[in-house]
Parts: structure tokens; C-alpha cells; sequence
């Protein structure tokens, strides 16, 4: 049996209860919300993850029913969709090769989120792009005609204007293998970089082990994200950046080893970059536990990026204000106020230091990041921080 190793990273992403994580679950079987508050609340609040196998059959048919010869492995990643989970959804989207952007049929489109993460990926850079009209089954033929006019006239002049428009019924499990035709042919696997230092963007870090385990059996701490370049092996001595916060209020680099790499369901031996792996390592898992390490740029040590607590970047703003019902023209960056920041999987909040095409800022928690790096930012609007536009970064200190 080969060994069925994710190769793309492909996102979930839409307004919230249009049927992610229900569509993730019809794809790969793994219902991804999986933390307490999650199940509580019935919305995606962490990053959910699930990878798929879909096979062709003897009629050139996709299907996940293993049915045929193995076509490809992708990672899913499952994004939020509530209002006020935006951090999350960029850092998802820095480590996505593609999306599915899901709009459900029997609601006017665009919802409020559904624009913001449209926008979100295009300020990522990610043009690659399935549209999926869920929930085809709860309305009329009609409403199914007026639902994809309407998704046409949103998408017109946007990053997925030309992306396919697939109905499906992720419930019933009705026209999945449309969509997977429709993924393998809009999201191919990307070149990659496997000769450099490696880097992995780490957006989620975990405690294994249950209750009980005695000492001795205890499993180091599991770093979770996607390799964006180079090749990382058991025995690797590696560092997190910008690490954890220490009592003093200082942030100090976190070392240390590289046990074993999962990548998908299996122990490989060297992991590389495509899809998303789980690197555990010989931290103590106290310290990665609740995404403690969330955020963090591993690498090998001494070859990663050193870490900033200011920047320059060059900046683009929006025309005017998504995700909501505001229609609201975006004011230019002014000098002295607070902005959030999101660089790869890792986040900050700053102040302003000089304002222009080119905008300078003192951050309050450092970042790990390289000259080019791609910025999403914010700026809090009422009780909430709000996407306004994008930057890249000219130079750091």
C-alpha cells in the first residue's frame, strides 16, 4: 500500500454555517471541530484539519470511495467563518495553496464574511479558487438560478471570477465528484522548494498525550503547519521564532529537537514541503499545548529569519470596508495608530511610527518574517479589527 502523502494545502473558507466543516466531513470523514467550545457553539473557532485521497475509476470518474487508482492526497484546512475570528482565517489562508469558497443557496449572496474572506484571499495572493453553492437541497430550482446570478455578480472583477460555480449538497453528500473534478483541475499541486533551508509556518501546536500517560511514555510536544520551503528529518536541531514571552516581558527563541514527522496519517522520514505535517519534538508538552506555540517560523538553527520588532512595508488599502453591511470608504493610515498586523501564520498589534505610501511600524510582539514577506492588515473599527488592505514588507529591524 503506498504511503498517501497530502501534497497541496486547500481551504475552506466562507460565511459562517454555509457548511465547511460538514462539507470537510463529507470529503474525508473527520469532523474537524474537534475543540470543546467548538461543538458547544456549532462554529469553527481553531483551524480544523482533514486530508483527503480521491481515486479516478475505470469511467475517469474522481470519487473518495477508494474506488479506482489513487489521483492525488490534499490537506484540508477548514477556516472560521464568524465575524470576529478574521486572525485566524489569514492565518490559515498563508499556508493555503488553493481554496473552496462555500456559499450556501438558500441565503442572499454575499453574506457579510463571505466578502471578507474573498477579500482575505485576495490580499494572501491566492487565485486559485473553486465556488461551492451548498445546500442546494434545502431550496427550488429557481432559488438555485437566482443564488449562482447573484454569485456571479459578487465574484465579477474579483481573484474568482473565472472559478467554476459547483452546486452540492454536503449533507446528502450529492455532486462531490463534480467538485473534485472541479479542485483537481482549478488547484494543481504547486512547484516546490525543496533545496533551501527548510521553513514551516506553524499554525497549531499540541499535547498528545492523555491523562495518565506515566513519564516514561510521554510524547514530546507537536508543532502543526505546512513546510513552505526545504526538507526537515528526525535529528534536525531546530528553533521556534519568535518563540514564547518570558516573565520579564521578553520573548526568547525556543530550541530544540525534531523526534518524528507525520505527514498525513504517516511517519515519514523526511518531511517536505505540500499538504500540511505534525513535527513532534522534545519540548516539554506543556509548552505547545492550546497552540501555546501557535504562530511561531520553525527552521533549522541559526537558519531561519531573525526576528523583528519593527517594520517598513509598502502598503495598499482597500476602496472601501467588507464584512459587514457598512459601506464605508477606507481611510489612508495615519501616523500614531494602532494597526494588527498578520505576516504567514503569526500575528501583531503596533503603533505607527510613520505614516505614506510606505508605513512604518513598532510592533508589540515580534515577528518572524523576511524583506518581500506579504502583510495583511487591520485596523480596529467599533469593537472589532477589521481587514483594510495589504502590504509587503521593505525592511525590518
Amino acid at each position: 500500500m503506498t504511503e498517501k502523502i497530502p501534497e497541496a494545502n486547500i481551504g475552506l473558507v466562507g460565511h459562517v454555517d454555509h457548511g465547511k466543516t460538514t462539507l470537510t466531513k463529507a470529503l474525508s470523514g473527520k469532523w474537524t471541530d474537534e475543540h470543546s467550545e467548538e461543538l458547544k457553539k456549532g462554529i469553527t473557532i481553531k483551524l480544523g484539519y482533514a486530508d483527503i485521497t480521491y481515486y479516478r475509476d475505470n469511467q475517469d470518474n474522481l470519487n473518495v470511495d477508494e474506488n479506482g487508482e489513487e489521483e492525488r492526497t490534499v490537506s484540508l484546512v477548514d477556516a472560521p467563518g464568524h465575524e470576529t475570528l478574521m486572525a485566524n482565517v489569514l492565518s490559515g489562508a498563508a499556508i493555503m495553496d488553493g481554496a473552496i469558497l462555500l456559499v450556501a443557496a438558500d441565503e442572499e449572496c454575499p453574506q457579510p464574511q463571505t466578502r471578507e474572506h474573498l477579500a482575505a484571499l485576495d490580499i494572501i495572493g491566492i487565485d486559485n479558487i473553486v465556488i461551492v453553492q451548498n445546500k442546494i437541497d434545502l431550496v427550488d430550482k429557481q432559488q438555485v438560478k437566482e443564488n449562482y446570478k447573484q454569485i456571479k455578480d459578487f465574484t465579477e472583477g474579483t481573484v474568482a471570477e473565472d472559478a467554476p460555480v459547483i452546486p452540492v449538497s454536503a449533507q446528502h453528500e450529492v455532486n462531490i465528484d463534480a467538485l473534485l473534478e472541479a479542485v483537481d483541475e482549478e488547484i494543481p499541486t504547486p512547484e516546490r522548494d525543496s533545496d533551501s533551508d527548510p521553513k514551516m509556518l506553524a499554525a497549531r501546536s499540541f499535547d498528545i498525550n492523555k491523562p495518565g500517560t506515566a513519564p516514561e511514555n510521554t510524547s514530546g510536544g507537536v508543532i502543526g503547519g505546512s513546510l513552505v520551503r526545504g526538507e526537515l528529518e528526525p535529528g534536525d536541531k531546530v528553533e521556534l521564532r519568535p518563540g514564547r514571552k518570558t516573565g520579564d516581558g521578553k520573548w526568547d527563541t525556543v530550541e530544540t529537537e525534531v523526534k518524528s514527522i507525520i505527514h498525513g496519517d504517516t511517519v515519514v522520514e523526511k518531511g517536505k514541503p505540500g499538504g500540511l505535517l505534525a513535527v513532534e519534538t522534545t519540548l516539554d508538552p506543556a509548552m505547545t499545548k492550546s497552540d501555546g506555540l501557535a504562530g511561531n517560523v520553525l527552521g533549522l538553527k541559526s537558519k531561519i529569519p531573525e526576528v523583528s520588532t519593527e517594520l517598513q512595508m509598502k502598503v495598499d488599502l482597500m476602496d472601501r470596508l467588507v464584512g459587514s453591511d457598512e459601506d464605508k470608504q477606507i481611510e489612508n493610515i495615519k501616523e500614531h495608530e494602532a494597526l494588527m498586523i498578520n505576516i504567514g501564520t503569526g500575528k501583531s498589534a503596533g503603533r505607527v511610527t510613520q505614516a505614506g505610501k510606505n508605513v512604518e511600524m513598532d510592533l508589540k510582539v515580534p515577528v518572524c518574517a523576511e524583506t518581500g514577506d506579504r502583510v495583511a492588515i487591520s485596523r480596529q473599527i467599533g469593537s472589532r479589527w477589521r481587514l483594510i488592505g495589504h502590504g509587503e514588507i521593505k525592511s525590518l529591524e
